[in-house]
């Protein structure tokens, strides 16, 4: 690609390559702008605002705004539009604050190795834990959560959904560059940016191949990608627009040739990329004449258009609630679920699974989600009772009130086979490690449909991430059980789609012991 020479004084470039959106004036609004200040694992010492409309659904989407360099949660809450946004479509926005430099203050960190890895540190793990909080304190909608930013905030933006596939619904990068595209924190500054330079480029497999390493084993589905970029920006090169365009359709497994180009509006040429159902994975806006200025009035309107979320909030009216619940098919290590469909005034969009341990006492949880009227329960443990109720979701996010109880107890474990569970340390640095994979294998004569992992971290560390499979901690003591897709194994057969990540004192060499399998 053609080089761009950008010559910059140190000052200017700190002040265009903070957030340069239009202000737009204060949203006028009852609801107000509220800082939390403790809000879980901050390892990027960020601070959190969120914004919450009085206006809203039982579980409302979440949406995560992000400022530019030298820029703040409430100066994006008061120059930009998606506060108002939310008034009107009744969504919660989270404005945090960055506090990391590279050249500039205020910057979300897209260039250190942590910040690059799932569950690795930085401001992503930050990010996440602002997300968990709104979800527990709002009863926000865990499926219906989106990113956007702006320069250094739509840096973070496709940072977000490349790390966090499973937590993003969709995002929307005002200005930003692709994922991996800085080598660290000396290339972030511009003027001595290889990766703003003007001369980046990589084939869309590499870009393709950096997202896919940013979380391995994942193969869920991908969270859909909006790309805005102004022509004449030189700070953030127009050319980076073709570079993101190329990871995120490679990512999707997409053709390089859009397949709709359209100007929606005088100087906004947009190529949309969709796959064989018709469906828009990859979005983007090209500004004609525009520099480092987005986003620009209505912009913002258009990504919440693209997130999905202009749709009427007027509707209050929760689903019936499911009935006929009945479980079938308990095993060791799981059961089915079956139930009668609720009914809705616009229409039920899905189900929740909840689980509570015990015949009686103990909290129901969400175990997962269904679009059917049925689910599979995996992981279980082996002679144990459990108790499930089922509610419905419509799209407004109303929730049905809960279905009758239904209780099952698991069959005893010890006739299914034996397994093995044995770690290989992918990775280690003086605060933390990867484990990856944990390589679980059936050592019996007869198939597994299911297994259940033990192991012991050291004092002092700390699970912050994991992959393929349920997790849970008491102490230092975790329990690693098999998911839907990995759970049943053919003797002799094993699979290396399991890892995690903890963190630990600085120095500390030690690494969890004591694993066992069942």
């Amino acid at each position: 690609m053609r080089r761009l020479t950008t010559v910059l004084a140190g000052a200017c470039a700190a002040a265009l390559f903070a957030v340069m959106t239009v202000v737009l004036g204060s949203p006028a609004a009852a609801a107000t702008l509220v800082e939390v200040t403790s809000f879980g694992n901050n390892p990027g010492n960020m601070r959190m605002h969120v914004y919450v409309p009085d206006s809203r659904p039982a579980s409302p989407a979440i949406v995560v705004a992000m400022h530019g360099c030298g820029g703040s949660g409430p100066g994006f809450y008061q120059g930009s539009e998606f506060a108002s946004l939310a008034d009107r479509y009744g969504f919660v926005v989270i404005y945090p604050t960055a506090t990391q430099s590279a050249g500039f203050g205020n910057c979300f960190d897209t260039w250190s190795d942590a910040a690059k890895r799932r569950g690795g540190g930085s401001d992503p793990v930050s990010i996440a834990s602002m997300i968990d909080y709104v979800e527990r304190t709002h009863q926000a909608d865990p499926n219906r959560v989106y990113a956007t930013g702006s320069s250094s905030g739509g840096m973070m933006t496709q940072h977000l959904l490349a790390v966090y596939p499973d937590v993003f619904k969709a995002g929307a990068s005002f200005m930003g560059v692709p994922f991996n595209c800085f080598a660290g924190a000396s290339d972030f500054p511009p003027g001595s940016s290889r990766c703003t330079g003007g001369s980046m480029d990589r084939t869309p497999q590499q870009w393709g191949d950096a997202v896919r390493q940013a979380y391995p084993g994942y193969s869920g589905p991908r969270p859909r990608v909006q790309l805005w970029h102004g022509t004449g920006d030189t700070l953030v090169p127009h050319s980076l627009l073709r570079e993101s365009i190329e990871q995120w359709t490679n990512v999707f497994g997409l053709s390089q040739t859009p397949t709709s180009t359209d100007t929606p509006q005088a100087n906004w040429n947009r190529s949309r990329y969709a796959d064989a159902s018709g469906t828009v994975r990859v979005e983007a806006y090209s500004i004609q004449g525009a520099g480092h200025v987005l986003p620009q009035s209505g912009m913002a309107l258009r990504a919440i258009e693209f997130f999905g979320l202009t749709t009427s909030q007027t509707d209050t009216t929760p689903p019936t609630a499911p009935a006929g619940l009945t479980a079938s098919g308990t095993t060791a290590t799981g059961t089915g679920l079956t139930w009668t469909a609720s009914t809705d005034d616009t229409g039920v969009t899905g189900y929740e699974v909840l689980r509570a341990p015990g015949a009686t006492g103990g909290t129901f949880t969400r175990a997962g989600t269904s679009a059917t009227t049925s689910f599979t329960d995996t992981g279980l443990t082996a002679n144990t009772t459990y108790r499930y109720q089922v509610r419905a979701y419509d799209a407004a996010g109303n929730l049905s009130p809960v279905s009758g109880t239904v209780q099952i107890t698991t069959q005893a474990g010890g006739t299914t086979g034996a397994c093995s569970a044995t770690p290989t340390v992918q990775s280690q640095w003086g605060s933390g490690y990867v484990i990856h994979p944990l390589r679980i294998a059936n050592t019996g004569t007869s198939t597994i449909n299911g297994w259940t992992v033990t192991f012991t971290l050291p004092a002092g560390h700390t699970l912050t991430g994991s992959w393929n499979a349920t997790v849970t901690t008491s102490g230092q003591s975790v329990t690693v059980r098999s998911v839907s897709h990995n759970g049943t194994l053919a003797p002799g057969a094993a699979t290396t789609s399991v890892g995690f990540q903890a963190s630990r004192p600085n120095g500390d060499t030690a690494l969890p012991s004591g694993y066992t399998c069942a």
